[in-house]
């Protein structure tokens, strides 16, 4: 079996937990997921099920979120599973609101939330934070390319925003650092993933839905589906040569480094690289 699956994560496991359910169903132990999901949030999770595990660093990282944010207390966590730790009786109206997330759009250096798996000195922060150890967190630097108000209850002070963003960057600490900016405190109550490169919402297979191997057979997709780059079409002869991973000379003119797929009857066989009208592979799934 090779290819994608595009999983909706529900709420409440891990995204190792539906690895694991995968991996029992289809008797597969190569499965693997892009970009993981904290357990209280929900939404599209990219699986990559045999030799497509060795797909992953080509995908389309980009992400996109629906976020709700609670204005008036701040948590350990930066979201509901922390312990409270401000309060502020202040409300913010959606001008102060649109005026604060300015400062969060583009380019912007973040710190991750000290209860975040990231490593530091070969040890993961949230194993810091339950020891009570202080550490010091380097900011990292996150693109924000869209970041609106979605929805806005004045009355109970929760907000929902659309945010665009690159890889690797925590909503988390975009709600706890907008409710300091607002001088109000703020923690994420909820978390979904609406987009994660070229997988939607709209196309995410609930986990209960493949429950069978037939079923993920059904819902597999094909990795040229979603990997855009130029497709080169072998010969026999050049099929033998890039399944023993030589290089193969180009008939037709393709840039310097530049990714291509190889394919062999319409299937992907290998991963190349341009080299002065040279196809060096990278990767051979053949």
């Amino acid at each position: 079996m090779f290819g994608f699956l595009n999983v909706y994560k529900p709420s409440g496991m891990t995204s190792h937990d539906v690895v694991a359910v995968l991996r029992r169903v289809s008797k597969i132990k190569q499965i693997g997921h892009t970009g993981t999901l904290d357990p209280f949030a929900e939404g599209v999770l990219p699986v990559c099920i045999g030799k497509a595990t060795r797909l992953i660093e080509y995908l389309n990282d980009e992400k996109a979120y629906i976020g709700t944010v609670q204005l008036g207390s701040s948590t350990t966590t930066y979201d509901n599973e922390g312990d409270k730790v401000n309060t502020s009786g202040k409300k913010a109206n959606p001008e102060e609101i649109e005026a604060a997330l300015k400062d969060f759009r583009g380019e912007i250096e973040q710190l991750p939330p000290i209860y975040s798996a990231i490593k530091v000195k070969g040890k993961k922060l949230y194993e810091y934070a339950r020891e009570g150890k202080e550490v010091e967190i380097t900011p990292r630097r996150v693109t924000i390319s869209k970041l609106e108000i979605v929805d806005f209850n004045y009355e109970t002070q929760e907000v929902s925003l659309l945010i665009e963003c690159s890889k690797g960057t925590y909503i988390r600490s975009i709600a706890n650092d907008l409710g300091e900016k607002l001088e109000t405190y703020g923690h994420l109550t909820k978390l979904t993933r609406i987009k994660a490169g070229d997988f939607e919402i709209k196309n995410a297979v609930k986990l209960d839905n493949l429950d069978t191997i037939e079923k993920i057979r059904q819902n597999l997709i094909y990795p040229t589906e979603k990997l855009h780059f130029p497709v080169y079409e072998l010969t026999e002869e050049e099929k033998i040569k890039v399944s023993n991973g030589m290089p193969i000379r180009a008939c037709r003119h393709f840039p310097d480094s530049q990714l291509i797929l190889l394919n062999f009857n319409n299937k992907l066989a290998a991963i190349a690289k341009t080299d002065k009208q040279q196809l060096r592979c990278e990767k051979v799934f053949i």
